[in-house]
């Protein structure tokens, strides 16, 4: 309950000194993906919550209109190896004309990241239009907040 608490009690200054040492534990070249991916991010998704977790696997950035990770349009996700925007629940659902999504799980799909420049690309922005399309629609107004939702004791090293 006590972490509830401090949570809740989080400055926002806080909580993004935070996101910049999640990030920090990647090499170089990953932090500048990183953070490029996330300003990109942040841009096209205002008024999105920021759900993020730094799990054993991966570190994460949920983009959703609520608080429920459950209601995340798309996420970006990082490991050692890169960057990904992550399509949850509706990845399998999306067309997909130009073949970009991989993954096969029954739900998700994912599209690396060489650079935030992709995200712009017409056949990237259609993706995310479909999830969008697909999820709970985003506030039309005001500034999403960034919320700490898990921080994994054990993880694996973000740096090759």
């Amino acid at each position: 309950m006590k972490t509830a608490a401090k949570k809740a009690a989080a400055k926002p200054a806080d909580v993004e000194e935070q996101v910049q040492g999640f990030i920090d534990k990647f090499d170089e070249k990953n932090q500048a993906l990183i953070r490029s991916v996330r300003k990109a991010l942040r841009k096209r998704f205002a008024t999105a919550h920021e759900l993020v977790y730094d799990n054993y696997q991966f570190f994460v950035i949920g983009y959703s209109p609520t608080e429920r990770p459950t209601d995340s349009v798309l996420s970006m996700t990082a490991d050692a190896n890169g960057v990904s925007i992550m399509f949850p629940y509706v990845g399998a659902k999306m067309p997909d004309p130009h073949k970009l999504l991989r993954g096969s799980g029954g739900s998700n799909r994912f599209v690396r990241m060489e650079s935030a420049a992709k995200l712009a690309k017409p056949e990237v922005v259609d993706l995310i239009e479909a999830a969008v399309a697909l999820r709970k629609p985003l506030p039309e107004s005001g500034r999403g907040k960034t919320v700490i939702r898990a921080v994994a004791p054990k993880q694996r090293s973000r740096r090759k």
